[in-house]
């Protein structure tokens, strides 16, 4: 049996002396225990050395990927005669490289646990079977190779690496929480000596800026503002200077104050400089996550899961709530509705929704985004078609939601678009056209109408006159009869108390 090996130097082909040990893997271990007894087992047959790393980087992948190399089918051809692929079987320690083997060269290979005994006790005694090969030499082409190896399965590019993602948007938060302390320290401070600038300014830039190029209120007038404001801001920030209600302050104060308004210039300027660092590596390395949900949000995203791969991971759900951890264990712990969104409610799309809407626009933006992230982490392409399809589909399904008809072809069973109402003008009043619709009665015929009418309700009238003295009428009669009843009563007691009288005599 002959016995392929592949090594961080090249192939090796081996002829192993005896078949019938490999019938006993469990005993194999016992031919490769010493140096002496490996070489009577095994014999090296022949050698390919790899010429340089790339081509050992090439076999070696060819190898993983269960193919045949063209360097190795050439080897093979060369060393083993036709009656040996005949007669011989061949073992291979990858069964998928085996079968591949024996699909094109037509030679029998095994590759089962008897060989990987046997491939096992190779690697033991490798140093004594090739000679010329020392270990340290084998144990640095190893490495070397499984470092190419890496960079080449990850597809190792300066361009893809997330971490800077993660650091820059880390410190773009960082920034924005110091420099709005910073900003309003300046307000503050500088608001003891021209309060009223504080309402007319709002921006941060400008306003340390006009600090700094003004600096004393009194010096207003004379200072240029025109390329910091636009007019009407400068007017009125002079007129407000003149009549300011806020005290005075010592030069060595402004100069401190200045100090500080450096300070916020250059880190709102730094500011800048990241945020376009950060669209630009986002834009490389997350093209598609970038045009569904933004740069900062798209940076946010990969920061808290770890990673763009971490992110690839995790399901729909968890993007969609993802960042809102905390909301989520307490509706569960109280038995409340579960949060609907996390970081991704900062998406625009999300933002452009109605709020009945939000949750179901965040349930499409996190699916949507999910495939970006895969796409980006495990693709290939570098273009974000995968992401503006995505966009696209969003948009539409916004659209939707809010009545408006869509313009694609797919557009169907969606309510028609209401036309614009445009009022019809007539020519004019004509009294002769205002009838009605019993114009062809005759005036007596009215009149004859009319009188009836009134007939009838002179009747209903007397009707109920009378009907309300009848109930007046009852009502009186009640209490007399009533009176009349007790009075027989009374005489009906007094006769039996006569006759009671008359019988005890």
């Amino acid at each position: 049996m002959l016995v392929l090996f592949e090594t961080p130097a090249g192939y090796a082909l081996f002829k192993l002396l005896d078949d019938g040990k490999l019938k006993n893997p469990d005993d194999l271990y016992k031919s490769f225990a010493s140096p002496d007894a490996a070489n009577q087992t095994i014999k090296l047959k022949a050698f390919q050395k790899f010429e340089n790393t790339i081509e050992a980087l090439s076999a070696v992948t060819a190898i993983v990927e269960g193919k045949l190399s063209k360097e190795l089918k050439e080897f093979l051809t060369k060393e083993i005669s036709e009656k040996e692929m005949k007669k011989e079987s061949l073992a291979v320690g990858d069964a998928k490289l085996g079968g591949a083997i024996a699909k094109k060269l037509n030679i029998k290979v095994a590759s089962d646990s008897s060989v990987l005994e046997l491939f096992r006790g190779i690697r033991g005694q490798l140093e004594s079977l090739l000679s010329g090969f020392p270990s340290a030499d084998m144990n640095a082409m190893a490495l070397g190779l499984s470092h190419s190896l890496s960079r080449y399965k990850l597809k190792f590019s300066p361009d893809k690496v997330d971490t800077m993602i993660v650091q820059a948007i880390a410190l773009l938060d960082d920034l924005d929480k110091e420099l709005n302390t910073y900003a309003m320290r300046v307000k503050e401070w500088y608001g003891w000596h021209f309060p009223e600038m504080t309402k007319i300014i709002v921006d941060n830039m400008a306003y340390a800026k006009i600090v700094k190029t003004m600096g004393v209120r009194t010096n207003a007038q004379t200072t240029d503002l025109s390329d910091i404001l636009p007019e009407e801001l400068e007017k009125e920030v002079k007129d407000a200077a003149e009549i300011s209600m806020g005290t005075e302050i010592s030069e060595e104060d402004i100069e401190n104050i200045t100090h500080l308004c450096d300070q916020v210039i250059s880190i709102t300027e730094y500011r800048t400089q990241l945020y376009e660092y950060l669209k630009n590596r986002m834009n490389a390395i997350a093209p598609n996550l970038t045009t569904i949900v933004g740069e900062l949000v798209g940076a946010r995203l990969i920061s808290h899961a770890g990673s763009l791969m971490n992110l690839a991971k995790h399901p729909a759900s968890t993007v969609q709530i993802l960042g809102a951890e905390k909301a989520l264990f307490r509706a569960l712990k109280t038995k409340h509705d579960t949060p609907k969104y996390g970081l991704i409610f900062h998406a625009s799309l999300v933002g452009q929704a109605a709020p009945k809407m939000k949750g179901k626009i965040a349930r499409m933006v996190a699916t949507k985004s999910s495939i970006a992230a895969r796409v980006d982490a495990l693709g290939e392409e570098e273009n974000p078609t995968v992401g503006l399809e995505a966009r696209a589909k969003i948009d539409a399904r916004l659209r939707q939601l809010e009545g408006v008809q869509l313009t694609s072809k797919g557009a169907k069973n969606l309510r028609p678009q209401q036309q614009k109402f445009e009022p019809k003008h007539s020519a004019g009043y004509n009294a002769t056209t205002d009838f009605t619709a019993n114009t062809t009665k005759s005036s007596a015929a009215m009149e004859v109408d009319t009188d009836e009418k009134k007939e009838k309700k002179e009747k209903k009238e007397k009707k109920e006159k009378k009907e309300k003295k009848e109930k007046k009428e009852k009502k009186e009669k009640r209490p007399r009869e009533d009176e009349d009843v007790e009075m027989e009563d009374v005489s009906e007691k007094k006769d039996k108390k006569k006759k009671k009288k008359s019988k005890s005599e």
